[in-house]
């Protein structure tokens, strides 16, 4: 069966490469079903408010890693009670306290990357096991890391087929996007943050003018992503 999925997700990402996000959801949603879910870490609701467009009732995955912004739970509820999706809330096995007392506290500012395999990695991969195809917000135009991102392409780690439907939109179809649509925003993006993660200094910071857009993730310290996606 992954055999299957692998061929076809490669296929299909080269056959729908200029394709508009919506197209490339509609092509998820009829080909998985309710095995098709769209993640989100709530920065925006721009891949759920396009999912909901062509596959009402769609299911939203949410990391809630224990050490969000408040404004980014709020940002989750906001989507949950306003628009036609099924918000789902992912947590780690352990909470932020069990995680101290095994690890010791403060673990993002010392292994950021161990962090991220407890909080975040591990949950999603667990999550996903429901479903056979996931959504993602990944752009081209975010950072050097993501500028290979295709459409659609097969996700080895998790045996399962992984969607960017926005891969190849800029900030600027973004926000033509949000403010046509009114979709919901974090209201830290406001306050100068471009890139939203967990509220530790250590892994999410404003950054500095001219920097890229998402240099205040674990800024000075190497780290570019997660793990969810590399």
């Amino acid at each position: 069966m992954s055999t299957d999925l692998e061929e076809l997700a490669n296929r299909t990402g080269r056959e729908l490469e200029d394709a508009t996000p919506q197209e490339i959801l509609r092509w998820a949603a009829d080909t998985f079903g309710k095995r098709f879910c769209v993640t989100s870490s709530m920065a925006d609701a721009v891949v759920a408010h396009l999912a909901s467009t062509v596959f009402p009732g769609v299911d939203v995955v949410f990391l809630d890693t224990g050490y969000h912004f408040a404004e980014t739970i709020g940002t989750r509820d906001a989507v949950e009670a306003t628009m036609p999706v099924t918000v789902i809330t992912l947590t780690p096995k352990l909470t932020v306290a069990e995680q101290d007392a095994r690890y010791g506290p403060a673990l993002h500012d010392r292994d950021p990357d161990l962090c991220c395999s407890l909080r975040k990695v591990e949950p999603l991969g667990r999550g996903l096991g429901a479903y056979d195809a996931w959504a993602t917000g990944l752009r081209r135009d975010e950072s050097p890391t993501r500028a290979g991102t295709p459409v659609v392409s097969w996700d080895a780690k998790r045996r399962k087929v992984k969607i960017a439907p926005i891969a190849r939109w800029t900030q600027d179809d973004v926000d033509a996007y949000v403010n046509t649509n009114g979709v919901l925003l974090n209201p830290l993006l406001w306050e100068g943050y471009t890139s939203i993660g967990c509220s530790p200094l250590s892994c999410t910071a404003k950054p500095t003018q001219g920097e890229s857009g998402r240099a205040g993730r674990w800024a000075g310290s190497g780290k570019t992503e997660c793990g969810i996606h590399s």
